[in-house]
């Protein structure tokens, strides 16, 4: 979740629960210490359980890359007597929802079913949990499909600008990895690895849970134990190495015979809990974040029609944070399309933003964009997300202030540290004309 839709929740919210009054996130914990934050919305016989388990991709060994995500692919192939078709079976027959999915920093799943169904939905969700079988033949297929996307990757133009930058902006750590892995990790990961994952990984003391729905704290209490309850106590013990980002800039080109060149690019951005987030986040949304009226968009596509879209964003990670960003151009182009993301990305740092802008993206991020939150499904993640950043379970009702206390003065002296076009590294993927400074790479399986 970006953090934009952080700062709409409250409004998306009552506009989704009919624009019914304020609404309140209450705190749950079940007589066995799950604790969950809970949305109560009665309009539709549907709950939503969005949870997430600190610790995802960059806890997979190196040799094993992809672990967090092929165990995720598996995890409703079939769990306790039932088969990856019987499983799949009741979660039909149920008129249910199950997915689970690895991201760098946690593992996450979602849970959506109908009211009535709720507890036999739960149910086949903490067999999951806490019995998964990892068959033979459901382990060779799930491999042999992730194998045939990844060969894919290799031949797309975004995939391959996306991996060549992670692994110029974080090198040795695990971040650069290929968060799915490759063919040769994939190849070492054995039935032993999925289990110890599934039994070092989900326990109580790294679970974050939102709930949206129509359920009230007293049935949702004995459901959070019979899903999560017999969960261990304790994860094992794991962290990943600190994180050392390039800060010196470089051009890398990889060549490929496509008539559009992709570009990404970024630099080293700060975390989630700095103080600074919220002049940070302005800044970068009157620079590339705020769509059709940000400084990119404005000189990159509506001034010189050189690119349909170009942005940048804040992307906040456990380890640290980066503001990255993309465009897409003609190859006789791109040089000239990265000439301005250089020049608006030094006049961000030089003076920063303007008074009229300052005050037009405070409007805009406090007062908009409620659509984004348009289900039981993105308000829950949303819950879960609030609790990652420790953001507090009063954060919507302090939200728009902490917006708003945020002065010229700050955006200026936040741009002058945030923004520094000669830490920007720039991946393009194509057949640009002249792209001098450049160092080549290999495209495709590089």
């Amino acid at each position: 979740m970006n953090a934009r839709h952080t700062f709409i929740l409250a409004a998306a919210l009552v506009a989704w629960c009919g624009g019914a009054g304020a609404v309140t996130i209450e705190a749950v914990e079940s007589p066995r210490g799950v604790k969950a934050w809970l949305v109560e919305d009665h309009s539709l016989a549907v709950v939503t359980i969005d949870a997430s388990f600190t610790g995802g991709a960059v806890l997979d060994p190196a040799a094993k890359a992809g672990l967090a995500n092929l165990a995720c692919d598996l995890m409703d192939e079939g769990a306790g007597e039932l088969d990856s078709s019987a499983y799949q079976g009741k979660l039909e027959d149920l008129a249910t929802s199950l997915q689970f999915g690895a991201g760098e920093d946690a593992i996450g799943v979602t849970l959506r079913s109908v009211t009535q169904n709720l507890r036999d939905s739960a149910a086949l969700l903490h067999l999951a949990l806490t019995q998964p079988r990892f068959d033979a033949a459901a382990v060779a297929r799930v491999k042999s499909q992730l194998l045939a996307s990844l060969a894919r990757d290799e031949h797309q133009p975004r995939a391959i600008a996306d991996r060549y930058w992670r692994e110029a902006m974080f090198a040795d750590h695990p971040y650069a990895r290929r968060l799915r892995g490759t063919p040769e990790t994939i190849a070492a990961v054995g039935v032993d690895d999925l289990r110890g994952l599934v039994r070092d990984r989900f326990a109580k003391d790294v679970l974050l849970i939102g709930v949206v729905g129509d359920i009230t704290p007293d049935q949702l209490k004995p459901l959070l134990d019979q899903t999560f309850g017999d969960l261990p106590d304790h994860a094992a013990a794991a962290s990943p190495p600190p994180l050392k980002m390039r800060t010196e800039g470089e051009m890398l080109l990889a060549r490929l015979a496509i008539p559009q060149s992709v570009v990404v690019f970024g630099e080293p951005g700060i975390k989630r809990d700095d103080p600074d987030w919220f002049a940070a986040f302005i800044d970068n949304d009157i620079l590339g974040g705020g769509g059709f009226s940000s400084r990119l968009t404005e000189e990159v596509r509506e001034k010189r029609g050189l690119a349909y879209s170009v942005y940048s964003a804040l992307q906040p990670m456990e380890e640290g944070g980066v503001i990255a960003g993309g465009v897409g151009t003609e190859n006789a182009r791109v040089a000239e399309s990265i000439a301005l993301i250089r020049s608006e990305w030094q006049r961000m740092r030089d003076d920063g933003p303007t008074a009229q802008e300052l005050a037009a993206a405070k409007t805009y991020l406090t007062g908009s964009f409620p659509l984004n939150l348009d289900s039981t499904g993105r308000i829950a993640g949303t819950l879960v997300q609030l609790m990652r950043d420790k953001l507090g379970i009063d954060y919507l009702d302090r939200r728009s202030g902490l917006i708003d206390a945020v002065t010229l003065d700050d955006a200026k002296r936040v741009a002058k540290r945030l923004f520094d076009p000669a830490a920007l590294t720039f991946v393009v993927v194509g057949a640009p004309a002249d792209l001098a400074g450049a160092r080549e790479v290999g495209a495709g399986g590089g």
